[in-house]
């Protein structure tokens, strides 16, 4: 990692993996509006000002590293590559379980299947984990910077979705709340 970042247009860069965002928005709007409106807050959710901040915060946080991407090469045939790779494949994997996992689950329960069962927030965990795999995989340490300063936007909307799921759907999201932690539960062996 160099500490000047790169900034050179060209096909193999960063955006290739960055568009995996818009193709998952892209796919939640196919699967219709139940869906498209399940996955956000209702506009008379009660909000601290914080909350009403970080998304226009993290907004632009994910609009400059998607602009950024365009210009920030992969770095092919290197180790970074090749180690950014995979990370980058796990957050994708994470990401499309837990899109189809929420868009099937029945709308009068919360999604606790899939990847929703070691995570109750795999989709934002999915977009770290993809952000430091692009990072990685690019060798850029501000596009990694760029992921990791999204973490505070991403934990103030986990705590306010799960104050809407807590008066949406009561003892269903409690009992769920108490087995499965809000980023990721390691698996237990034996």
């Amino acid at each position: 990692m160099s500490l000047i970042p790169a900034f050179e247009i060209g096909v193999w860069n960063a955006w290739i993996f960055m568009s995996i965002f818009i193709l998952q928005m892209l796919a939640v709007l196919l699967l219709g509006k139940r869906v498209w409106t399940r996955g956000s807050l209702p506009s008379d959710f009660k909000r601290s000002k914080l909350e009403k901040i970080t998304p226009l915060i993290g907004n632009a946080v994910w609009l400059l590293a998607t602009l950024y991407s365009i210009f920030l090469p992969l770095r092919l045939g290197t180790a970074w590559f090749y180690t950014g790779l995979p990370v980058f494949l796990v957050g994708l994997a994470i990401l499309v379980v837990a899109t189809v996992t929420f868009a099937t689950a029945p709308a009068e329960k919360p999604a606790t299947k899939g990847a929703y069962s070691f995570s109750r927030h795999p989709l934002y965990l999915s977009m770290l984990i993809i952000y430091i795999g692009t990072g990685i995989a690019s060798a850029s340490w501000l596009f990694i910077l760029l992921g990791i300063a999204n973490i505070f936007w991403i934990r103030t909307e986990a705590i306010a979705e799960e104050r809407y799921c807590l008066a949406r759907y009561n003892k269903d999201y409690r009992d769920y709340m108490n087995k499965t932690p809000r980023w990721i539960r390691i698996p237990q062996a034996g």
